[in-house]
């Protein structure tokens, strides 16, 4: 394939940093991985965005923490039509073939594809409206909760409100699956809405007894 290209070398000589910096400890852990499988208790569903660094933020080694990111950390209706269905796939692999015990769902500030729906819905963004793009028409996941947050006043309210709507639908959306709702009902897994500030690093959960998002 004469389109695919070598490795840059800004990346190749950062791979290079990295490898001879491996200490004694890590050598060890990724040889255990290797040989041993892979065996996380947690999952994360998050968002795309390059400035959510999942790891970073909850101090996860490597192997400890199952991810799948996509646009705006969307978890889709469960819709077993033989389709294409990444994140359907990755959530039904870390159930039940890893047996994860807990599933995050993870937004967070000034996301992108939030902001995205939010346009379109507003008929802003009339190219995502097409049935061709794959952006809008995961978006769609999220167009239910625009609806729900026209009671706040500004339209940076709105959005913001918007991002933590996505994590609600998102796990509405998850109990839809069979295999994840009879975990939770067995007591074997347990899912958890979390929102993240991007500018000041701070984390939000919600709470179910109260509706509302808590800070952590």
């Amino acid at each position: 394939m004469k389109f695919v290209k070598p490795l840059p070398d800004e990346l190749a000589l950062r791979y290079r940093e990295w490898r001879e910096n491996l200490s004694t400890g890590n050598k060890s852990l990724f040889r255990r991985l290797a040989d041993e499988g892979q065996h996380p208790g947690v999952m994360v569903v998050s968002c795309c965005d390059s400035r959510v660094h999942v790891t970073s933020i909850f101090g996860a080694e490597t192997g400890e923490f199952f991810i799948h990111r996509n646009i705006a950390n969307l978890v889709p209706p469960f819709q077993p039509d033989g389709d294409h269905h990444g994140t359907s796939a990755a959530i039904e692999f870390g159930v039940g073939s890893l047996k994860i015990s807990h599933i995050l769902i993870l937004g967070h500030s000034n996301c992108g594809g939030v902001n995205a729906c939010y346009e379109m819905c507003q008929g802003l963004a009339p190219e995502l409206e097409q049935h061709t793009s794959f952006v809008g028409r995961w978006l769609d996941i999220l167009r239910p909760g625009v609806a729900r947050v026209k009671k706040s006043h500004s339209a940076s309210a709105q959005i913001a409100a918007l991002e933590r709507e996505g994590i609600l639908i998102s796990l509405k959306n998850l109990m839809g699956f069979p295999f994840v709702r009879d975990a939770v009902n067995t007591g074997n897994l347990t899912l958890h809405g979390l929102w993240h500030d991007i500018g000041s690093g701070t984390l939000e959960y919600y709470d179910d007894t109260t509706g509302a998002f808590e800070k952590v």
